[in-house]
């Protein structure tokens, strides 16, 4: 496990925050989030940042800017295309359980379903989109993205950086979680041994 921290600790910051800034901006502008969940690249961000790769705030300002800037752009996306964007999804990735579910959660809660729907990968690839569509006024949207987005960056970062920490306190208790159950294996395997034998001798004689 330490040979995996060190290998993404050495990995250009550069390239790190790209992808960290890229996947989650990709999700609701592309509709990417379908396939692969921006927070992904944000909770390896968070484990880089705790091997030393990078500062923890970098990766949290880098995922808060891409999924900002992604759901504005899949907000204003929706609005111009209307309903026809989604007629153009592959039906593998277009389940209309989902787009209703979407649909509903907005007209229930409006502006708070940008926030809540942040938090699950298919309402957070969709929820923008269909919120342009439902013509949710843009400076409500805009506010509930800011705090939505920004709140999600920190939390799913500082998530993946706790994890790396987690990781390296398993390791360094796995040898000896290891040898227990190797003892536990042993002594169990020892004592079936020996009833059997006696067992089977009882039945000889």
């Amino acid at each position: 496990m330490t040979a995996i921290f060190d290998w993404l600790a050495q990995l250009p910051t550069w390239l790190v925050l790209t992808v960290v800034c890229l996947l989650p901006a990709l999700e609701a502008s592309t509709f990417l989030g379908l396939v692969v969940p921006g927070e992904t690249a944000v909770i390896i961000g968070g484990v880089v940042a705790h091997a030393g790769g990078l500062p923890l705030w970098a990766v949290m300002v880098a995922a808060a800017l891409g999924a900002i800037v992604g759901d504005q752009v899949g907000f204003v996306v929706g609005r111009r295309h209307g309903p026809g964007l989604l007629g153009r999804l592959p039906s593998r990735l277009r389940r209309p359980e989902q787009v209703e579910r979407t649909l509903a959660l907005i007209r229930r809660r409006g502006a708070v379903a940008v926030i809540l729907g942040r938090w699950t990968a298919a309402f957070r690839a969709l929820v923008p989109g269909i919120a342009g569509m439902s013509r949710m006024r843009r400076s409500h949207f805009t506010f509930a993205n800011i705090v939505g987005g920004g709140v999600w960056a920190v939390l799913v970062a500082g998530g993946g950086f706790l994890a790396g920490a987690s990781y390296r306190v398993l390791e360094q208790r796995l040898g000896l979680v290891s040898g227990l159950l190797l003892g536990g294996f042993a002594s169990t395997l020892t004592v079936a041994v020996f009833v059997r034998r006696r067992r089977h001798r009882r039945l000889g004689g």
